[in-house]
């Protein structure tokens, strides 16, 4: 592992695509700073990247806090320049249409879309100055088309992916990579084995995807060369039917 002069942050770190992300680029020398809500919970995956000679530095974070995500990614780039910057932010909830609170449906949007616009901002005041960077964000299906039940986490996801479309036509020309990535299957957790097993399904007849898999995408989005960046990179196993 050689280190490199250069920091990647997670926003939205949590145990598996962004712990993954994390092992990922501090594997290549990068400094690794992770944020999420209850950031003790880091501490873990700290102690693992630096027992295998990383850097990693962790903070509790409310992505939804304009002075939060400021502070956090001026923290970063202090560390070290701020190469990359991931917005890993998941917010899936399903509820019937007519049981979607009010509160339900402005808190995820607030952590789903607002909270990428915010990190997507501040990481390109950052960039900006030296026209080089990535921003890349976490998508999902449901930011390509709704479903019952999906009314908040849908218009949250769609609204993600207009600001990486957005913010993309207006940043690549600048230097900065922006990509929406679509994690289109779920992804081998606890939690969506037992969602499938709550609908009446059977996780061990269904291919999920390994977190370290979706890590990889995001690696290879990184090295691509400037005059063939993808923007939309979409993602699911191989027996996905879509």
């Amino acid at each position: 592992m050689t280190p490199r002069n250069a920091t990647v942050a997670v926003v939205g770190a949590g145990d598996f695509i962004g712990a993954e992300i994390a092992r990922r680029f501090a594997r290549e020398g990068f400094a690794v700073y992770l944020g999420r809500r209850g950031g003790e919970k880091l501490a873990p995956l700290v102690a693992e990247i630096e027992a295998a000679g990383g850097r990693a530095f962790a903070r509790s974070l409310d992505a939804r806090k304009e002075e939060d995500i400021t502070a956090f990614l001026a923290e970063a780039e202090a560390l070290a320049p701020l190469e990359v910057c991931i917005f890993n932010i998941g917010a899936n909830v399903n509820y019937p249409l007519v049981e979607t609170t009010e509160r339900v449906f402005r808190k995820v949007w607030e952590m789903a879309c607002y909270a990428g616009f915010l990190t997507a901002r501040e990481a390109a005041k950052i960039m900006l100055p030296r026209q080089s960077g990535a921003i890349f964000m976490t998508g999902a299906t449901a930011g390509l088309r709704g479903g019952p039940g999906y009314a908040a986490f849908a218009a949250a996801k769609f609204g993600l992916r207009a600001v990486a479309q957005s913010a993309a036509r207006e940043l690549d020309p600048q230097g900065i990579h922006v990509a929406h990535l679509v994690i289109d299957s779920g992804v081998d957790t606890a939690w969506v084995r037992e969602r499938i097993r709550a609908a009446g399904g059977n996780a061990e007849d269904r291919v999920l995807m390994n977190p370290a898999s979706v890590a990889e995408a995001y690696w290879m989005l990184y090295q691509q060369p400037k005059d063939a960046w993808t923007f939309e990179l979409d993602i699911r196993p191989f027996s996905e039917r879509w």
